[in-house]
């Protein structure tokens, strides 16, 4: 058992990270250890990463116990870089964290300073990197520990002893990757941050000096910030298609607000309306703690935004556009119970019925649920993921009606016919302890079900082909039936036989 991280007391006693257990005990017999939770930390350092966006939405993890921010652009809005430096330094402490900060013009550099540094809260001036760095030791460079340790057999302890050597010999002894380090270090090879999430198109803050604590300043913020994103997203000529809603409180606690829109919109009225109804829906209602001291509405996610698009009230849009009308109820039930309880069916790429159509959240973006038709489709026949629309001229006892019916049975229910074999329509059926005689047949069709992706048949077993009839009885019910399997005998007589094809009901028309 080792120390896998100590505070500053007991480093203050010649402890560090790495040393077994039994020795650091002889070493401090009133040591006080606990067991290492690397999951806990894991998830406190996302929290604190959800913290931080409220000075920039690019924060990144540099593992295992750090974060790194990329500033550039956002500084000003804390007063300066120091003044920012100096503000997460003081919250971090109010939240009783050990910290160490650093500030530099790459990320390898500041992260160098932040952990080796001698000094507090080091802001480092442009152009200033060789020199800050040279009396770090190699380990700064982010390199395994055993090349840092085999630097140190060879005398080479510093940062500044590696840039007074020749480049060529260390990188055949200690491979590319640590002159790579080194450039990214002092500048010479570009370095950016990967951030946690992606960087929303439109942003907007407000920071308080004193902080907030009731639901209704709360609205009151949202609405101001929804009127200064809106003007953004129109100098933009976009409209937002989500909103995020994020409030900051004091002791470090970030909530989230999520809303999604099924079209682009930037009316304030409208954004405000759904987030003031997301808001009295919350199952875990805004606890104010200590207050909230900082807000962010975002729009992760927009789009082309036209006049037609503008907002009017449902009711005057029902007569006209009730196609329109229906997405802004849906906008309006999505705010108010959530995106995974209001779906719509969009059709799927795949002839297989079972999957030939799914549920999305009814906000979903449309361009991204339509599929084009497969090349392999007769033009001449109605789309068969297009069950609205899609018809056929069938005999005279089936009439006119739909290719796939509306209704499917999960699963299908198994039935007894009687057909010619091989391939003959079935002409007498059981089901539900009824016996039908079929007036009229249409088919086959033959659906293969798809080897590529571990799908199963009925039952579980192993795909096996359909051939699909739709039928009437005399009473005028039409069914839509398949055969499961094909009759065909196997070509040696001593082989194993193959599974006797079985018959299925899959759904009703009408």
């Amino acid at each position: 058992m080792r120390l896998v991280a100590v505070n500053t007391t007991a480093r203050d006693q010649g402890l560090d990270a790495g040393l077994a257990l039994a020795q650091a005990r002889a070493m401090c017999p009133d040591l006080i250890v606990r067991p290492a939770d690397p999951a806990s930390d894991n998830t406190l350092l996302e929290r604190l990463g959800d913290w931080l966006d409220r000075y920039t939405p690019l924060v990144a993890r540099t593992p295992p116990d750090g974060l790194m921010l990329d500033i550039t652009g956002s500084a000003h809005l804390a007063g300066g870089e120091r003044a920012l430096l100096a503000d997460i330094a003081r919250r971090l402490t109010a939240q009783t964290f050990a910290v160490r900060l650093a500030l530099a013009g790459t990320p390898g550099c500041a992260h160098a300073l932040a952990r080796f540094g001698t000094r507090f809260g080091t802001v480092l001036p442009a152009g200033e990197e060789r020199a800050a760095l040279a009396p770090l030791p190699v380990a700064a460079l982010r390199i395994d520990p055993d090349t840092a340790a085999g630097l140190a057999r060879a005398g080479l302890k510093t940062i500044g002893d590696l840039m007074s050597r020749p480049r060529a010999p260390l990188a055949a002894r200690y491979g590319a990757l640590l002159l790579h380090r080194l450039d990214q270090a002092t500048g010479l090879d570009a370095e950016s941050i990967t951030p946690r999430s992606p960087v929303p198109p439109a942003v907007v803050d407000q920071a308080f000096a004193e902080p907030i604590v009731r639901e209704e300043d709360i609205s009151t913020v949202s609405r101001t910030l929804a009127e200064r994103l809106c003007a953004d997203l129109e100098h933009r000529g976009e409209g937002a298609r989500s909103l995020c809603l994020s409030v900051f409180r004091v002791d470090g606690v970030v909530r989230r607000i999520e809303v999604g829109l099924a079209e682009a919109c930037r009316d304030p009225a409208v954004l405000h309306g759904l987030l003031a109804l997301r808001l009295s829906s919350l199952e875990d209602p805004l606890d104010p703690g200590y207050g909230f001291d900082h807000v962010r509405l975002a729009a992760p996610l927009t789009g082309p935004w036209s006049p037609e698009t503008a907002a009017l009230d449902i009711a005057d849009l029902a007569p006209h556009d009730p196609a329109r009308a229906a997405r802004r109820l849906a906008d309006r039930l999505t705010a108010r119970f959530g995106k995974d309880r209001v779906l719509r069916i969009v059709t799927a790429d795949s002839h297989v019925p079972e999957t030939a159509a799914r549920l999305v959240p009814a906000t979903a973006d449309r361009s991204t649920t339509r599929h084009p038709p497969r090349a392999n489709a007769d033009p001449s026949a109605p789309a068969a993921s297009d069950p609205a629309s899609a018809t056929a001229t069938l005999t005279a006892a089936l009439a006119v009606g739909p290719r796939r019916p509306l209704r499917l049975f999960e699963p299908p229910e198994p039935v007894e016919i009687i057909a010619e074999v091989p391939d003959g329509p079935p002409l007498r059926l059981r089901w539900r302890r009824q016996s039908l005689r079929i007036a009229a047949a249409e088919g086959p069709e033959r659906i293969a079900l798809p080897w590529w992706n571990e799908s199963r048949g009925v039952g579980g077993f192993d795909p096996l082909p359909r051939d699909y009839y739709r039928v009437a009885d005399e009473t005028g019910r039409r069914l839509w039936i398949f055969r499961e399997g094909l009759y065909t005998a196997p070509p040696d007589p001593t082989a194993e036989p193959t599974r006797t094809p079985r018959w299925f009901v899959h759904g009703l028309f009408g």
